[in-house]
């Protein structure tokens, strides 16, 4: 409703992870290079944990796009609650093997024969599990199993792990030690700081097509990260919010009041 009021070629607060949108924060562009480091130079286990909305998926795709297909095969599993067998299938199908009707075992042979053969074709292959703190210990054992797939001189999977903090804590299971002492690159992606906050709006305005307007007042600007704590799809949501409230008003200027506005009809009747 309010894209042609204020000029903008799309929803600038859209809460799906799209790479275009993505804001490099310090964080996340440190985040990011620890993927890649990571990856590229196969050390096998990656953790990146985050808060619930705080970019990882969004930083997920951006590193697909960055490994692109030229010299990676990719597998990307968001929906990790499966039991043992489903998973690996589930992981074999995303690298488009065809294992209807097979065993586990006969699953595991399959993924290990197609990566031995990407390792001819000079492709190094690369397992993402989003939400990985959902998964139970067997499975995780299972992926463990999965990064044994070697050659002599080099792993065959490079395996990403991420979740929210709870994944910190379930890798501090004693019965998971084998699995946290593969993991030798980790970083825990922090909450944007308030300056670090303008900026975000700033560039997803401007990513949408804004040319001045609208705008967030300083005191607009406080209040959203008050709110949001620095979480970007919070801040996201309380965004869309405020530029819906703008329209109305016809408003080019988002300000302290219409932040809490905004931050009322998202929660209902709270003290703001």
């Amino acid at each position: 409703m309010y894209l042609e009021y204020y000029g903008l070629k799309e929803p600038p607060f859209d809460i799906t992870p799209n790479p275009r949108f993505l804001f490099f924060s310090a964080k996340h562009r440190e985040a990011l290079n620890h993927l890649l480091y990571g990856i590229r130079e196969r050390k096998g286990f990656v953790q990146l944990t985050g808060e619930v909305g705080s970019g990882k998926t969004t930083l997920c795709r951006a590193l697909l796009e960055k490994l692109g297909s030229d010299h990676y095969c990719t597998a990307l599993i968001i929906n990790p609650v499966l039991d043992a067998d489903q998973l690996m299938k589930a992981i074999a199908m995303e690298f488009g093997l065809e294992v209807k009707g097979k065993d586990r075992l006969e699953t595991v042979a399959t993924i290990n024969h197609f990566l031995l053969a990407q390792v001819e074709h000079r492709k190094d292959c690369v397992l993402i599990i989003d939400e990985a703190q959902n998964l139970t210990n067997d499975l995780l054992e299972q992926v463990r199993l999965l990064s044994n797939l070697e050659t002599d001189d080099r792993k065959l999977l490079q395996i990403v792990l991420m979740g929210q903090p709870e994944l910190r804590e379930r890798l501090n299971d004693h019965h998971l030690r084998q699995l946290r002492q593969r993991i030798t690159v980790r970083y825990h992606l922090r909450p944007l700081s308030r300056a670090e906050l303008g900026h975000y709006v700033q560039h997803r305005l401007q990513v949408s097509g804004a040319n001045g307007t609208p705008s967030f007042t300083l005191g607009a600007l406080w209040r959203i990260h008050r709110y949001s704590h620095g979480i970007p799809r919070l801040a996201n949501a309380v965004c869309d919010k405020c530029l819906l409230a703008g329209y109305v008003q016809q408003k080019e200027a988002i300000d302290f009041r219409m932040v809490g506005l905004a931050i009322r009809e998202l929660e209902g009747q709270i003290d703001v």
